[in-house]
């Protein structure tokens, strides 16, 4: 039998994928969630079990409702599991702003329980964390900008984009930033204290199919739902904002190809790299291709929003030989086909 996977947040975008790519493999995979995606979008939760009941048609998955910030159920899900991917999080800046005690308490006590449930575990899982580029909080905004016609770019010393030993320290982070980075450094310790193989991505912008994005979070998704199901969009600053894009299932091919090689721990910046970009107004002209109408307003620039986040991609290339295959504009058109053949779910 194939090694038993413990997905935390299996519920969620990336998770759900995560657990499906391993379920299919033939893994046993535990999912562990909280569903607390439904009081997040302050709606009925539809679009919460989407993923969670689509996971329940698969064979070798074990569905657990229950929560990270639980030490006893995250021990008891991981037992025997030797891998553990930890998706599980509050994922938007906005919202740790309003209320940084349940963003902390997410994200730090759930990622400190996952890595001591890894320490403590006689399987001696390999354990993999969702970081972010958050990580690098406002230093990224002191890198110098050249602006054209439909985007804002890095100056040349940064082409290639923001590499892992660029500064997260003496800046401003948001307590998103600040959460993530705290989970994103146990990691590492515990990779160097007890010798866990622990790979630490640092993602830039993910998107793909059953995301459910919204105007904080997840954003190509959330411009894709809204551009097709006639929903008003607000553009905060310009539009000229720049991110790398990643196909989800390029992500998942990154992982594999970490927990397969013979690093023992790793911290790798994760998106599509300076080939695979766009900017706001960019994927606009994209979704016009397939809807006119879209309804746009501008409105400020946000506080700690960053003009533009490219990830160095070089160590992940060099040191997993790993790589990004979709385009943005192949994945868009994926993600657009998904989204019109659901939208009532959208309604």
């Amino acid at each position: 039998m194939k090694d038993k996977v413990l997905v935390t947040g299996g519920a969620g975008f990336i998770g759900s994928h995560v657990a499906e790519a391993f379920a299919k493999d033939g893994h046993p995979v535990t999912v562990l969630d909280n569903l607390s995606r439904a009081k997040l979008l302050k709606k009925d939760d539809r679009n919460a079990r989407y993923n969670w009941d689509f996971l329940g048609t698969l064979p070798n998955v074990d569905l657990r409702e229950g929560d990270v910030r639980d030490a006893g159920t995250v021990r008891e899900a991981a037992e025997g599991a030797r891998v553990i991917v930890h998706t599980a999080a509050q994922t938007a800046v906005t919202t740790s702003v309003t209320d940084p005690r349940q963003d902390f308490e997410n994200n730090v006590i759930g990622a400190f329980n996952v890595v001591e449930a890894a320490r403590l575990s006689r399987a001696k899982p390999a354990l993999i964390f969702c970081s972010t580029n958050k990580v690098y909080g406002e230093n990224v905004n002191a890198v110098p900008l050249e602006e054209q016609k439909t985007r804002w770019a890095f100056g040349a010393k940064h082409a290639a984009g923001i590499d892992e030993h660029f500064s997260i320290d003496l800046c401003e982070h948001t307590p998103y930033g600040c959460s993530k980075l705290t989970g994103d450094l146990y990691m590492q310790d515990y990779a160097h204290l007890y010798g866990l193989k622990t790979g630490v991505f640092r993602m830039s912008c993910i998107y793909g199919t059953r995301q459910f994005g919204m105007e904080d979070q997840g954003w190509v998704a959330w411009f894709t739902i809204a551009a097709l199901t006639g929903k008003p969009l607000t553009i905060y600053g310009d539009g000229k904002q720049v991110r790398d894009l990643l196909w989800v299932d390029d992500l998942i091919e990154g992982y594999r190809t970490f927990l397969g090689s013979n690093h023992a721990h790793g911290v790798f910046n994760m998106g599509g790299g300076p080939e695979n970009t766009l900017s706001l107004l960019e994927l606009l002209d994209l979704l016009k291709t397939r809807e006119n109408s879209i309804s746009v307003t501008y409105a400020d620039w946000r506080p700690s929003d960053q003009k533009v986040y490219v990830s160095n991609i070089d160590k992940a290339r060099r040191d997993l030989g790993w790589k990004p295959h979709i385009s943005p504009q192949e994945g868009v058109e994926r993600l657009a086909t998904w989204v019109a053949a659901n939208r009532s779910l959208f309604a």
